[in-house]
């Protein structure tokens, strides 16, 4: 057992994942009975990650600003541009992609206690309400915006204080990183336990009724990861993008697909901006913001399910009114919560551009709840991976102007 372990050890991360990934569905579809029990593990993965997630967050950016050094830069403009940019291309590819391939749906019932929000206004208004929220609240409720907002305050207000206060607060930071580290471990061993429960509990069955819709979200999906953010990253740093865009779909895709939360997800994504060598002033404002904000994924699910809608209904749609779209699920996509299907209750925000009507809208996220066993898993995947992969590539192009070698430092 002590050589067994030792081997286990001296494994990658994403070799042991790996290993739990495939022991998860030979279990699951071999002997579901005795799999069952192993749910939890996923369960108190998943659990631990969204526990320390805030609680990482508020310290690491508190501790950064309060010692942030005048005139030292984070590349934050760049950052948000990328985000921005990315999300918005994302929704445009998606109806793009949605009148060469339309797509129509059989809809479903059973959304009626589901509330979406009333309009673009609402959105932003939750977005703003969430800023001035109780920092205890925040950090319990998982609040990023809120959480950033205290962190940023404090942070400033910290910037005189003595050092011993900022040594401090940058050691229970480091203390609170320690626990991510320790809960990453057990990643091979959650993600076994999420593998498990989806294959139990939802199958695969219920997907085949929807093929042609989950080819072109997929689709889509794996052409913003692989197409479209590939070039916005070379525009950056002017070298093969892919060891970067395939060291974060690896190292944070992954996980971002099986706990299929972008806020469960920011500890991942800290950890591997730490191995890329990044500027730890930068990635602890960067990775929780681009939880909430930065939102591809979002934006391709609101778009090709929104004009899924449209071609069920026979609706007629111009190019004006498609470009539209194409803004609006950015917009919407930036106020969707990192949480499991929070992009689908955006749908019929998307849906009344067209004039469709709140019951069909709804009836349409029910679809979309019957394929998020892959939708959301992809979604997450891609929306998490991309915001460490904007995040390096901003520093990476800073780097680049200053004339210094570009080296991808994660395996």
């Amino acid at each position: 057992m002590k050589k067994l372990w030792h081997a286990w050890n001296r494994l990658s991360l994403v070799k042991q994942i790996c290993i739990g990934l495939v022991v998860g569905i030979i279990l699951a579809i071999a002997i579901p009975t005795v799999a069952k029990p192993f749910i939890l593990l996923g369960t108190l993965f998943v659990g631990a990650l969204k526990a320390v997630a805030p609680v990482l967050v508020f310290f690491l950016v508190m501790a950064a600003i309060a010692q942030h050094k005048s005139g030292h830069k984070t590349n934050m403009k760049s950052i948000l541009v990328l985000y921005l940019l990315g999300t918005f291309l994302a929704g445009f590819i998606a109806v793009i992609a949605s009148f060469m391939f339309p797509v129509s749906l059989t809809l479903v019932t059973g959304t009626e206690d589901l509330s979406p929000p009333g309009g673009v206004a609402e959105v932003l208004k939750t977005l703003l309400t969430s800023i001035v929220d109780n920092p205890v609240s925040a950090i319990y409720n998982a609040n990023y915006i809120g959480i950033l907002a205290w962190a940023l305050l404090l942070g400033l207000a910290l910037k005189g204080a003595p050092d011993t206060t900022k040594t401090m607060i940058s050691n229970v930071s480091e203390a609170v990183t320690k626990i991510v580290t320790w809960v990453i471990k057990f990643a091979p061993f959650g993600i076994m336990g999420l593998v498990i429960e989806a294959i139990t509990t939802n199958g695969l069955g219920a997907l085949l009724d929807y093929g042609k819709l989950l080819a072109v979200l997929l689709g889509c999906m794996l052409f913003v990861a692989l197409v479209v953010n590939p070039i916005m990253v070379y525009i950056c740093i002017r070298q093969n993008p892919y060891p970067l865009v395939f060291t974060c779909l690896k190292e944070s895709g992954i996980t971002g697909f099986f706990t299929r939360s972008s806020a469960a997800n920011i500890p991942v994504n800290m950890r591997l901006c730490e191995k890329l060598g990044l500027n730890k002033d930068t990635y602890s404002v960067s990775i929780p913001l681009g939880g909430t904000i930065n939102m591809a994924g979002a934006a391709v699910t609101i778009s090709v399910l929104t004009l899924a809608a449209v071609h069920t209904l026979d609706v007629p749609v111009d190019f004006p009114t498609a470009f539209i779209l194409s803004v609006l699920s950015a917009v919407c996509a930036c106020g969707a919560s990192g949480v499991a299907g929070g992009s689908l209750l955006l749908i019929p925000l998307a849906c009344s551009l067209f004039g469709i009507s709140n019951d069909i809208a709804m009836q349409v996220v029910g679809v979309g709840f019957i394929i998020g066993v892959l939708q959301d898993s992809c979604e997450t995947a891609l929306n998490s991976s991309t915001d460490a992969l904007f995040t390096a590539a901003a520093e990476f192009r800073e780097r680049r102007k200053r004339g210094e070698k570009i080296e991808i430092k994660a395996s």
